[in-house]
């Protein structure tokens, strides 16, 4: 099947439009199907108005026509807030402004065409933080390697929620000092 996905939306803390959440958790959903009854999965709503609430939101949207292909949306993290600070980690020079990715998600039948990475390139486009982070599950070796080739590094790992799984702490450095 060839790929027509070729409009990215761009949405911001303050100015999402009417139905924006439910369309997260409808993809969310499709993405999901098969883990939906796991009570962390199901909490996913409470997650997108969490995120989107906080000041510095952004989201990227990708469609297929009309019809919404996934999705990647985080937000800056405040001083001494950030997921990599009980790793252990140290960033380069102190500069430790950071932005976190949240969510990235594509449904199934677009996956494997690279629009995962399109959506995570968006997003961080016009970040100007000095780092991303993000957490993978550790029990998806794959999705850790992809993020690897993003040029993410693990350094650490965290059970954030007592249900959650327990996630790899991988940050990516953005600004090269100058």
């Amino acid at each position: 099947m060839e790929s027509s996905v070729t409009e990215l939306r761009h949405f911001r803390h303050g100015n999402l439009p009417e139905g924006f959440r439910q369309l997260l958790v409808d993809v969310h959903a499709d993405a999901y199907a098969d883990q939906l009854d796991d009570p962390f999965h199901q909490r996913f709503a409470w997650f997108v108005d969490h995120w989107s609430g906080m000041d510095g939101f952004s989201c990227v949207i990708t469609y297929d026509a009309d019809e919404p292909v996934g999705f990647a949306y985080g937000a800056p993290l405040g001083a001494g807030r950030e997921w990599w600070r009980p790793t252990g980690y140290e960033p380069k020079d102190g500069r430790s402004s950071t932005y976190a990715v949240s969510e990235v998600m594509v449904r199934p039948r677009w996956r494997k065409r690279g629009i995962a990475e399109r959506l995570h390139e968006a997003l961080l486009a016009e970040r100007t933080e000095d780092l991303a982070v993000l957490l993978v599950d550790v029990g998806h070796p794959r999705v850790q390697a992809l993020y690897e080739t993003w040029h993410y590094s693990k350094v650490g790992e965290q059970q954030p929620f007592a249900d959650s799984p327990v996630y790899a702490v991988m940050v990516k450095e953005l600004r090269a000092r100058a």
